[in-house]
């Protein structure tokens, strides 16, 4: 379905009827004798380039605008020259039909943005034979109103005016292709950042996941609890306050009944987006290290921290599912920026052994430690030494997550320190359940 011009197809519209003019004045005459008037400049090429751009646009439409705007500023200045405007007019009435004829020829073959790109030779070869035409039908005009008998039209000027319309034609489209190039490529950055951070948007779902499913079963807990307090004091009441108070019980279960059923349904929704894989989902791990690390890095500068950040990613690894590998060290990398003092290091090591089956990420910081005694406890549940700004301490639960993570994948973790500046995190993972799967002929066919 064909588009309406919006708002900017109209400005480029009103640029254009500025712009040709002007750049038709630029100019040199190829012929003497009765074509002496004709002309060669920048107008027709810069035409061209509008004719590909504006398309939402009747391309008649262009060409009569485009002429009549030439004629009227030709037959201007030639008036502010001396000449009288209706003569000037009439001198310039053969610009006119150059660019009717040219919008006329153009008219026909259907110019997509696809069919720009797929077939832009043919497009060449038409804009050359489009403006051979044109340039005819001027030529052709200016010997009508001269009111000329012989139409004295020879090869070697034809010759010339396809060599003309050749070196324009190729120049302009050259510099479309350039600058839409350029637009393509700035397009693709965009959505590349855009896809990043929505990766990164995913990943943490994972997380939260993983908290809801413990506020659910906190919330399942409070109201089993409660009711069985309900039964002891219905059982035990001996008087009307303790009936009441009994029932207030209920009530409170039955308010935490609701809270678990809400938990419940965000978290059906939540793992309908972390468990509906698809292959974008999967990324080379160099890129999901490129991208922690440019996370990280704008986080460690929030801080006001001068942290030093280093990958080392094993060739020849296959894509992973990018969510599981990011959710777990974003959780890792972010509490080793928030440990380190204010100069520090971290690096990111990926490899695979293939003989186990087993991908190992490790990741090393220095500028913090972890005190021996500490160790046993950091995947405590609730266990945190991060306070913010008003003293209240972190939720405690990241390394929790990323334990509990690793487990269900099948996997090892270990943390280790030396006590004074340095913090180890090894983690060992199955390869074959962070591939790609296999994709069906079934799936293929109907995606």
């Amino acid at each position: 379905m064909e588009k309406n011009p919006d708002r900017h197809d109209w400005m480029v519209f009103a640029f254009m009827l500025i712009l040709v003019p002007l750049a038709g004045e630029p100019k040199f005459h190829p012929f003497s004798g009765d074509f002496s008037a004709f002309r060669v400049s920048f107008g027709s090429p810069v035409f061209l380039l509008f004719l590909l751009w504006l398309q939402h646009f009747p391309r008649m439409m262009l060409g009569c605008s485009a002429g009549i705007g030439v004629m009227l500023f030709r037959a201007g200045l030639d008036a502010a020259g001396g000449l009288p405007l209706p003569d000037a007019l009439f001198i310039h009435i053969p610009n006119f039909f150059y660019y009717f004829a040219y919008a006329l020829f153009f008219a026909r073959p259907s110019l997509s943005r696809q069919t720009i790109y797929t077939q832009a030779l043919a497009i060449a070869g038409w804009a050359v034979f489009a403006e051979v035409l044109a340039s005819v039908a001027e030529l052709a005009a200016m010997q009508a109103l001269a009111f000329r008998e012989h139409y004295r039209l020879t090869i070697p000027m034809l010759l010339r005016l396809l060599g003309i319309a050749i070196l324009r034609c190729f120049f302009i489209l050259s510099f479309f292709f350039l600058f839409q190039l350029y637009n393509t490529e700035v397009q693709l950055r965009r959505k590349t950042k855009e896809k990043n951070r929505l990766s990164l948007l995913i990943s943490g779902l994972y997380e939260e996941v993983f908290t809801l499913r413990c506020a659910l079963q906190s919330a399942e807990t409070v109201t089993r609890d409660c009711y069985a307090v309900y039964e002891t004091l219905r059982s035990r009441a001996k008087s009307p306050e303790e009936e009441v108070t009994a029932m207030e019980v209920l009530r409170i279960a039955g308010e935490c009944h609701e809270i678990k059923k809400n938990h419940q349904r965000i978290l059906a929704g939540l793992q309908g987006l972390t468990s509906n894989r698809h292959v974008d989902d999967y990324l080379p791990p160099d890129r999901i290290a490129r991208l922690l690390i440019h996370v990280q890095q704008k986080y460690a500068r929030s801080l006001g921290k001068d942290i030093a950040f280093r990958s080392d990613v094993s060739p020849d690894l296959p894509p992973l599912h990018v969510f599981l590998l990011l959710s777990m060290l974003n959780n890792l990398a972010a509490n080793a920026v928030e440990a380190i003092g204010q100069k520090g290091t971290i690096s990111l090591r990926i490899e695979e052994l293939r003989a186990e089956d087993r991908l190992i990420l490790h990741l090393d910081n220095t500028g913090s430690f972890i005190p021996p005694r500490r160790l046993p406890q950091i995947f405590r549940p609730g266990y945190t030494t991060k306070f913010d700004s008003s003293g209240k301490a972190s939720s405690g639960v990241g390394l929790t997550y990323v334990r509990q993570q690793t487990q269900s994948l099948g996997g090892t973790i270990a943390i280790d320190s030396d006590g004074k500046n340095r913090v180890s995190c090894t983690i060992a993972l199955p390869c074959h359940k962070l591939r790609q799967p296999a994709i069906s002929d079934t799936e293929r066919k109907n995606p």
